[in-house]
């Protein structure tokens, strides 16, 4: 207790009072200067009993705090009764638990994170594996017209690690929150248009066929680019849903409160097991010949929900599968 600067000079402080005092008293009268000393002592030792039993409590408090750093398992309680001290000791506890709320969320990033270095490492193994197959194929393999395939092959496979590698580095973006959404008015139409066009192609080959139904100047908020993007992993899981000679239809609802784009395929539906994970990244469904990488859901939920929308998914009445985006107006 001592040790302490305050206290020692307090100490000083207290004893000229008191030596003061007591001579004063005496010049006075000798029972004056006995009556000061009686009360300083007595002062005296009621501050040192308080002072002695603070420091007791706030030695107990640092052994608490020791055992909390030392001990992952370890949780201090305040059991002491009210006062300045227990108010202390209680935001002591509240910061533990919020210290080791942040101690077991990093622990769930870092397990996710390597977790999805695996899934990436995963995914882009298996393209670059047939990558090299068709390769060494190609070095056998004289004849022009089944090189040629090859080709068509190997450039397929690259093209879906381009198209992999550049999801990943847009959530990585987006998860880093170094993107900014250029908030304006988007017409749905022309949102629609946009996200269709780089699919327009490979629908004519598959006989894949769209039908819209949205409102004319039906307005929505948010970034038209992101927007685009988010629709167009909708519009590629759909495809890959229906196959050949299947049918999209795309439609559009205002409310009071929202407006609301819908996306409907034909294709064989989402399996009920796969709807609580659909967007989920790296979730590829529990069918082990399921295409896709699990990567393009996840970023149209992260750009949806980052412009204030919500998305869902589940499966038609009539059949197919049957996406639902919403904006609050």
């Amino acid at each position: 207790m001592f040790r302490n600067r305050e206290i020692r000079q307090f100490a000083i402080v207290f004893s000229i009072i008191t030596t003061v005092s007591a001579v004063a008293g005496y010049a006075v009268r000798p029972s004056a200067a006995i009556l000061a000393l009686a009360s300083a002592a007595a002062f005296g030792i009621a501050f040192f009993v308080f002072t002695r039993a603070r420091y007791r409590s706030i030695a107990q408090v640092s052994d608490q705090i020791d055992l909390v750093l030392h001990n992952a398992d370890h949780l201090y309680i305040s059991d002491s009764e009210e006062g300045e001290l227990s108010i202390l000791q209680s935001e002591i506890t509240k910061m533990t638990l919020r210290i080791r709320e942040q101690n077991e969320a990093l622990k769930r990033e870092k397990n996710h994170l390597a977790e999805s270095l695996a899934d990436i490492a995963h995914q882009l193994r298996t393209p670059l594996t047939s990558a090299n197959l068709i390769l060494s194929l190609l070095k056998h393999n004289p004849e022009e017209k089944e090189r040629k395939a090859l080709l068509r092959e190997a450039e397929e496979l690259f093209i879906q690690m381009e198209w992999l590698i550049t999801s990943l580095l847009k959530l990585s973006r987006l998860d880093a929150g170094i993107v900014v959404f250029q908030s304006g008015q988007v017409d749905v139409n022309s949102l629609i248009s946009a996200a269709l066009r780089p699919f327009l192609i490979s629908m004519e080959l598959h006989d894949i066929r769209v039908q819209t139904d949205i409102p004319e100047g039906t307005m929505i908020s948010g970034d038209s680019g992101w927007l685009s993007e988010a629709v167009q992993n909708i519009l590629k899981n759909c495809m890959e849903g229906v196959g050949d000679n299947g049918k999209i239809e795309i439609a559009c609802e205002e409310t009071l409160l929202f407006t609301e784009i819908t996306i409907r395929d034909s294709g064989g539906g989402i399996e009920k097991e796969d709807l609580p994970h659909l967007f989920d990244r790296f979730y590829r469904g529990r069918n082990s010949s399921a295409t896709g990488y699990g990567i393009g859901l996840a970023l149209c939920k992260t750009i949806i929900t980052r412009q204030g929308g919500t998305v869902a998914a589940k499966n038609h009445p009539q059949g197919g599968a049957f996406f639902s985006i919403r904006f609050p107006k």
